[in-house]
């Protein structure tokens, strides 16, 4: 778990649709804190500021220490964005309070790990397809990974790895694996490029390709 990442805010008691219009012309971003069994609070962030945090790929399922006004802190995490659909700005974002006793589901990205040394792209000239980027998991806010990590050195060809493959920190599950064995769903397969597909296979493809000619 990489270090808390920190974030100002204000509190905002203009709302509104015209009330946001406004504050994003004057570089403030509208957003709301809610969960834990409190009330909504309606906030704002300097848009700039945010949107540079934003880069840090951690920030999306790290937990967050939010200061808003002379406020202490709270421990929130980034629920939803709302962005422009070809600016690059924000609209709005959503923030969900930590319960550290109760269970988050967070999505989370897959590190591929030695991508560069994976045995059915090095030695067998394969190539290696991501089937899945990121994965949903379940655990409390102290065990709360910044991603996970799927070692692919050993991974031959026309083979592949599963969620079950990944090997995960303390604490943390797989919310598809707690569905069944059928949820085991592949991450990561090394399939054979055109070069590198041996001529008994090209002929196998053209007498198909023939066959299929001929049953017209």
């Amino acid at each position: 778990m990489s270090d808390k990442i920190e974030l100002v805010a204000e509190h905002r008691t203009d709302l509104g649709k015209g009330a946001s219009r406004r504050l994003r012309k004057s570089g403030l971003i509208p957003a709301i804190i809610y969960g834990a069994d409190a009330e909504p609070v309606a906030i704002t962030l300097e848009h700039d500021k945010f949107l540079h945090s934003l880069e840090n790929e951690a920030i999306y399922t790290q937990i967050i220490a939010l200061k808003v006004g002379k406020d202490k802190k709270e421990d929130v995490i980034l629920r939803d964005l709302q962005r422009h659909p070809f600016k690059n700005r924000v609209l709005h974002a959503d923030f969900q309070r930590i319960d550290k006793k109760k269970m988050l589901h967070v999505t989370v990205p897959i590190h591929f790990v030695n991508e560069e040394n994976c045995y059915g792209v090095k030695m067998q000239g394969g190539l290696l397809n991501r089937l899945v980027n990121e994965v949903e998991i379940m655990c409390l806010p102290g065990n709360l990974p910044e991603y996970l990590e799927l070692d692919v050195a050993d991974l031959k060809l026309e083979e592949s790895l599963h969620l079950s493959d990944i090997t995960l920190p303390e604490g943390v599950q797989i919310v598809a694996l707690t569905h069944g064995e059928d949820h085991d769903t592949g991450v990561a397969a090394v399939h054979k490029t055109r070069e590198s597909k041996t001529d008994e296979d090209t002929e196998a493809e053209e007498a198909a390709a023939e066959e299929e000619g001929g049953e017209e």
